[in-house]
């Protein structure tokens, strides 16, 4: 127990160190790994940590991963922003908040694009902060809605974080995307009722609302929209009706992607070269980290850590629902220092272990935990959403932070409404389990 509580200590303050110090985060896992295995495994870690690395790069779900990131990247260098804001606008127009309503929408859309959460945010906020400030909305409620809604890119599918969760807890990304669905529809639904309440609360603060929109308008303007909800209803139906896996999925979606530039008049070598070299960037380095977190829950394993760590928890007594309360704390703790993926793969080997001693279905664990990491892209001093708007509006990531405290208020909310009504999220993918 001793030696359990010593390395423990020891990888606490390394990681702390590592990570405070600027050293990227993969190494920071790896060299903490091979530390534990040092001084406190009476094992070689040579032939561990290289069989660790190799088992865990080459995962099957892994490979939808940089397909899905392509896809994201390719419609993004297409011109989808401006598409979406006219798509969307003639649709919200009549609604209490009016275009407001486009931030949240918006994100919704463009997260079952791009899968990322600081890239959803950037990607609409680039057309909507002009559009919208020109129409005198509220500033603060501009940033806020927009730091909040750009966190749907890590639980409306296809999400990155999902495939990442899938990988390291073994479960399936298929069930996870589809048990993503209605939590992430009824966030959306959340944010834009929050919207309307304010815009009626604060009648002089709600911007220049447009005119009301015909049917006509309404369905002239889908055409923008229709290619993209299309791409993201088959990506999402043919995993649901067992017709194609994830990665058969993310090669749809690549191939339709393609084919929207190309009716945009988008696609040229120059935009091939540069979405092809970003997602090989981003995926390489998304596996880098997952390999590397591997050889740390490794190591961790042999140290006795989880099963003391569990131990422990087990006898405060907590339900389930108390050890839910004391990892939301944990992981908001976290999040205002490491980025969603860092936060997932370092506390893996960990938490997985409690939660399955907890008998808590680790499918309704994942969206969980995806919500939960979602409050730590809203959270100082590192919530990547804040820094993303800080760049784009110049204003302090205090200032946004405290614009975007109501939805984080929301995204609180959705938790407890999960842990209430654990059907939310089940529902789906227990259905299509008995399909």
């Amino acid at each position: 127990m001793e030696t359990v509580t010593l390395a423990s200590l020891v990888l606490i303050v390394l990681l702390l160190v590592l990570l405070g110090s600027g050293v990227w985060i993969a190494l920071s896992l790896l060299t903490a790994g091979i530390a534990v295995f040092a001084f406190f495994v009476p094992l070689d870690p040579g032939s561990i940590v290289s069989a660790t690395i190799w088992d865990a790069s080459w995962n099957w779900a892994l490979t939808a991963l940089p397909l899905f990131v392509w896809m994201g990247e390719i419609l993004m260098r297409s011109g989808l922003s401006s598409s979406l804001f006219r798509g969307l606008s003639p649709w919200v127009a009549g609604l209490p908040g009016g275009l407001m309503h486009v931030n949240v929408v918006g994100c919704g859309v463009m997260a079952a694009v791009s899968g990322s959460s600081a890239v959803t945010c950037a990607t609409v906020g680039r057309m909507s902060i002009p559009e919208l400030t020109a129409r005198n909305y509220d500033a603060r409620m501009i940033v806020g809605s927009l730091a909040g809604a750009g966190t749907f890119g890590l639980l409306i599918p296809p999400s990155i974080i999902m495939i990442v969760y899938g990988v390291v807890a073994q479960q399936s990304v298929a069930r996870l995307f589809i048990a993503g669905i209605v939590p992430g529809l009824m966030l959306i639904v959340l944010f834009s009722g929050y919207i309307a309440l304010w815009s009626r609360l604060n009648p002089d603060r709600r911007g220049d609302l447009p005119p009301r929109a015909g049917w006509g308008d309404r369905l002239r303007a889908s055409r923008d929209l229709l290619p993209v909800v299309g791409l993201i209803v088959a990506i999402i139906g043919s995993i649901y009706a067992g017709l194609a896996t994830p990665t058969e999925a993310a090669s749809i979606g690549i191939l339709g992607a393609f084919l929207l530039a190309m009716l945009n008049g988008t696609m040229t070598w120059a935009m091939f070269r540069e979405s092809l070299m970003s997602a090989t960037r981003i995926s390489c380095m998304i596996a880098f980290i997952i390999a590397c977190a591997a050889v740390l829950s490794v190591a961790v394993g042999f140290a006795d850590i989880p099963r003391v760590a569990a131990a422990w928890v087990a006898g405060m007594g907590l339900s389930a629902t108390g050890l839910i309360l004391v990892l939301t704390v944990f992981f908001l703790i976290l999040g205002c220092f490491l980025e969603g993926i860092s936060i997932l793969v370092l506390s893996s080997s960990v938490v997985l272990p409690m939660i399955q001693a907890a008998g808590i279905d680790p499918i309704w664990f994942g969206i969980y935990a995806v919500i939960v990491i979602e409050c730590a892209q809203i959270t100082p001093p590192v919530g990547f959403n804040l820094i993303v708007l800080k760049s784009m509006t110049g204003r302090g990531v205090g200032e946004i932070a405290l614009a975007t405290f109501p939805f984080l208020c929301l995204l609180l909310f959705s938790i407890v409404l999960i842990v209430a009504f654990p059907q939310i999220v089940t529902f789906l993918p227990d259905l299509m389990l008995n399909r």
